[in-house]
């Protein structure tokens, strides 16, 4: 008798298929050398089997039958910390701070090593990758502290937008807190752009160095009563209004 042949499927579909994230999301892992093939980095339009052939996604591990439970979090990074699992230089990192949980969970976008608030953690591929892509015009809402005073004039220019290195940036709203020294200004402000570092820059571009940078609000959700370090599940509201807020983008 004939040994029936396997049929071989497309990586992309077999990630999705796993609960990595959508087609799209897991092309993207593809595109990127995220994702191994017995021992070599897939690429678009590869073919497996998945009965034989060995598949593991970078910082996750072998990708097997398991789909893995979803997981939602918020965390309240604190400043010293990457946003990042791990750290071939051994500083501390956010992997520190989160549960031992049996899935592992991943930051959706970045605040940088001196900046802290806000982070939301998943392993829901599908909702990070639409919540992270330019496109979706995700709110982030910041208290900034910066050095000096800026004028309201100048606060309207920020507004209009600022030339950077990698083009035009913006602040979607600015209102100048109530606290405030001879020597700074605490600002609250809201973003959608996702470029690396464009608040510190925009500041620094206008000779106003920030000074404390803290994120409070994500796609409408409010870090609340968190303190430095802590951490919480998300409510099942609350994905609700994340899956929600995607859907508008």
């Amino acid at each position: 008798m004939t040994k029936k042949k396997t049929e071989m499927i497309r990586l992309n579909k077999f990630l999705s298929s796993k609960g990595i994230g959508s087609r799209r999301y897991c092309e993207a892992l593809i595109r990127g050398g995220e994702v191994i093939v017995n021992g070599t980095i897939g690429h678009i339009g590869m073919k497996i089997d998945p009965h034989q052939d060995q598949i593991f996604l970078k910082n996750m591990g072998k990708i097997n039958s398991h789909i893995p439970e979803l997981r939602y979090l918020m965390l309240y990074k604190p400043c010293g910390y990457l946003t990042t699992m791990a750290d071939p230089f051994s500083r501390p990192t956010i992997q520190e701070l989160i549960p031992k949980i049996k899935e592992r969970v991943y930051p959706i976008g970045r605040l940088d090593f001196q900046s802290e608030g806000l982070l939301l953690l998943t392993n829901d591929g599908n909702l990070a990758y639409k919540l992270s892509h330019p496109s979706s015009m995700i709110s982030k809402t910041y208290l900034v502290k910066v050095k000096g005073k800026p004028s309201p004039q100048l606060q309207n220019k920020l507004k209009k937008g600022i030339k950077l290195d990698d083009g035009w940036s913006s602040l979607d709203s600015i209102c100048e807190l109530k606290s405030r020294t001879t020597a700074n200004a605490w600002f609250k402000l809201t973003i959608h752009e996702g470029k690396n570092r464009m608040i510190r820059r925009i500041f620094l571009a206008v000779k106003h160095p920030v000074l404390k940078l803290k994120r409070i609000r994500i796609a409408g959700l409010s870090i609340g009563q968190l303190k430095p370090g802590e951490w919480r599940y998300l409510t099942t509201q609350e994905i609700q209004l994340l899956k929600e807020y995607t859907y508008k983008s």
